[in-house]
């Protein structure tokens, strides 16, 4: 994966200084690379990666041995948990968090997101990298553009059809679409082969097969087609819902840049738009660590590990700066970015049907 997100971190641009935003980060940056808080944690990350191996592993073992009962499917679950963790290792492979080496990176990522999960690494570096660059900006940030999901009450008002009915209820219907996210993952990242280069392209292509050929050999030689297709349903789904758990408390509900307002530096930017989860060590293992959201994005280098050891020092620098530093508890985490998707779609919920089928006063601000 470039290294793009990291860039950013370590050389904020200076169109984006204005008001001198980025001598607000160079303290911090100093001070957690004086604690050695960028540098790799290969043991611990080879660790990690040797005991998700052994997990899928006995998974996958358990569902050869057991064959052709519905007991199999009871391993759908833990499968799907250890598919997230899977993916998680793709994302910190990605942000050269584990090595620094771009090579090493990329097939760290190739193997855990093409191969392990049937998802596209280069696919998901290029969109994730964009989030970094520009979390929560409607124009550059394609985890806001308007699709199943919107944002803002622009987005809702251009809503047609099956898409404006989807936005009326998009509070109640999120977590029920996360059901869905593990196979469109999938979906997207074939789609995207047609962007990549050729060499890319060939590499990606034949690690996303290769996927699926052994992802359906296990499943149809051990089980019946019905147990098979639902064993599949029920691990891609709750594979699906574990991603949308740990990536909805982020961003979803918090700041959104003005495209023409006033350009903010690395420090507000990413701080402002992002928030935290609180929790010991089992949230950070269920959310990968996305639970620091806020000292993620500025430092998307940052090994997992030290993201809990860099968190007071950020806290306390933009407490001395003023700057509001969002934390809070993963339930109410939920509650806020459920209650922001249902505030976006408020409108569209108290217009009045008009003969004309044109929108509502209530839209245009009638």
């Amino acid at each position: 994966m470039p290294d793009t997100a990291a860039a950013v971190v370590e050389h904020p641009a200076e169109a984006d200084v204005g008001q001198s935003p980025g001598s607000e980060f160079a303290p911090l940056l100093r001070v957690v690379r004086e604690q050695g808080l960028l540098e790799r944690r290969l043991g611990w990350y080879t660790l990690t990666i040797l005991v998700n191996a052994l997990f899928l592993a006995a998974i996958v073992s358990g569902v050869v041995l057991l064959g052709d009962t519905w007991w199999t499917t009871l391993l759908a679950p833990p499968l799907a948990v250890f598919s997230a963790r899977t993916a998680f290792i793709g994302h910190d492979a990605g942000h050269a968090q584990i090595t620094a080496g771009k090579k090493a990176g990329r097939s760290i990522g190739l193997i855990h997101g093409n191969l392990l999960l049937g998802m596209s690494y280069g696919w998901w570096n290029d969109k994730h990298n964009r989030h970094h660059a520009n979390p929560n900006h409607i124009d550059k940030d394609p985890d806001v553009v308007a699709d199943v999901l919107v944002f803002t009450g622009e987005q809702a008002e251009e809503r047609v059809g099956l898409r404006r009915w989807l936005t009326r209820n998009q509070a109640w219907l999120f977590f029920p679409l996360t059901l869905l996210e593990g196979v469109a993952l999938k979906v997207s990242g074939f789609r995207d082969l047609r962007r990549q280069a050729p060499r890319e392209r060939v590499v990606e292509a034949l690690l996303l097969v290769a996927h699926v050929v052994a992802y359906a050999t296990l499943l149809f030689t051990s089980m019946s087609p019905g147990k098979a297709l639902v064993f599949a349903a029920l691990h891609q789904a709750l594979f699906g819902l574990h991603l949308g758990m740990a990536f909805a408390p982020n961003h979803k509900g918090m700041e959104m840049p003005d495209p023409d307002g006033e350009r903010w530096g690395h420090l507000r930017r990413q701080v402002l738009t992002s928030r935290n989860v609180r929790g010991a060590a089992l949230t950070d293992w269920f959310l990968g660590g996305l639970n620091y959201q806020i000292e993620h994005h500025l430092f998307p280098s940052m090994p997992r590990p030290h993201l809990r050891r860099a968190q007071p020092l950020v806290r306390a620098h933009c407490r001395e700066l003023g700057i509001p530093y969002a934390e809070t508890g993963l339930v109410d985490s939920y509650r806020q970015a459920l209650r922001h998707m249902y505030e976006v779609g408020e409108p569209l919920r108290t217009e009045q049907p008009r003969e004309d089928g044109a929108r509502s006063g209530v839209l245009r601000g009638e």
